[in-house]
């Protein structure tokens, strides 16, 4: 059985959630690599593997959503919690412009106390430094909802008219209800998060999609993430990339629940290799080196990766989950060069630098 769905994905016939389950219980890693690396190959045979030059910045780590994930939240009665002031964004903008970034990835928690003209003046202020942001993820734009009392279309076109360019695919972990329930119960719905994604494609907004993944669902369940991830770019055709990436377990209240452990290179290659198989209608597909290390990173590019993600001038979440795994652009070069690829420096949308 598993044979004749080879031949189909060889053929460019796009397989079924009955396939996908086959594939995710009886093939081999090997197979699936080379499933993975040929239709790589097929949408991408110029042989370039790119990589965006951009700074992550983390604008408060204050929020009210206490993820059963999320190492790096503080609650709003914390005094360790933090606001960046305008200096201090100034300081961080300057810094990724002189190393040639070209974006902000500006994300936060659920500030109870901010409003929405906060968060226009935040991105007309790093507009006004010379850069393109890529803000806020759909759980952020649906609190920005609450907290004003619009629609999520009307927060996202307030903030595309003070700057805003692209939205980050932040905030999906994995899109069934059961999940989000029990992990991030106070976080927007699976549907809600589609909703804004939708939103943002019909406003003419770029934006990417990811996955964390290794916790606790099922095949069955990331399964019915990629379905709906699927659907939705079969509709709007606004993603850019995909983004899987292991649930980093460490100083979490969802590891000291229980037994969960990391996710090892093994079962990140598989998934990865997976989701390029599945997601025929995404052209991009991004490696994790934050949370798989460089090693793990270079084997992406040939089971299913095109895209090194960014240089990650500053990363803050992963790293208080105890990964702390940090590439220049020089590195991202080698290690791409080094994999028999060419490196190429991208925008958001994946249009070439220079």
């Amino acid at each position: 059985m598993v044979e004749s769905i080879l031949a189909e994905i060889e053929a460019g016939i796009r397989i079924s959630d009955t396939d996908f389950l086959t594939l995710a219980s009886r093939a081999d890693l090997l197979q699936l690599g080379f499933l993975a690396n040929s239709i790589r190959k097929r949408k991408h045979p110029e042989n370039t593997v790119t990589y965006i030059i951009d700074r992550n910045i983390n604008y408060t780590d204050i929020c009210i959503s206490a993820c059963k994930f999320c190492a790096f939240y503080k609650t709003p009665n914390s005094q360790e919690g933090y606001l960046l002031s305008k200096d201090e964004l100034k300081h961080k903008i300057d810094e990724t412009l002189e190393l040639g970034g070209t974006q902000i990835l500006l994300q936060g928690g659920l500030h109870p106390d901010l409003k929405l003209d906060y968060y226009e003046d935040l991105v007309s202020f790093i507009k006004s430094c010379g850069i393109a942001v890529h803000g806020f993820s759909p759980p952020e734009i649906h609190h920005f909802s609450i907290i004003s009392g619009l629609s999520t279309a009307n927060v996202l076109e307030r903030l595309v008219a003070a700057g805003l360019d692209s939205v980050p695919g932040g905030g999906a972990e994995i899109l069934t209800d059961r999940v989000r329930n029990l992990v991030a119960p106070k976080k927007c719905s699976a549907s809600q998060w589609l909703k804004v994604m939708e939103e943002a494609h019909n406003l003419g907004l770029s934006t990417t999609a990811t996955m964390m993944f290794g916790h606790i669902e099922t095949i069955e369940e990331r399964l019915e993430h990629l379905r709906r991830l699927r659907e939705l770019q079969d509709k709007t055709g606004g993603f850019t990339a995909f983004i899987p990436w292991p649930f980093q377990p460490d100083n979490t209240m969802l590891y000291n629940e229980g037994s969960i452990g990391k996710t090892g290179g093994y079962e990140y290659l598989r998934m990865l290799a997976l989701s390029r198989i599945y997601l025929d209608n995404f052209d991009n597909i991004q490696a994790s080196w934050v949370t798989q290390g460089p090693k793990i990173a270079q084997l992406s590019l040939v089971f299913g990766a095109n895209d090194f993600g960014s240089t990650m001038i500053e990363e803050n979440v992963v790293a208080a989950a105890g990964v702390s795994f940090t590439l220049s652009e020089k590195e991202i070069c080698r290690l791409v060069s080094d994999a028999g690829f060419t490196p190429k420096q991208r925008l958001m949308d994946y249009h070439l630098v220079g």
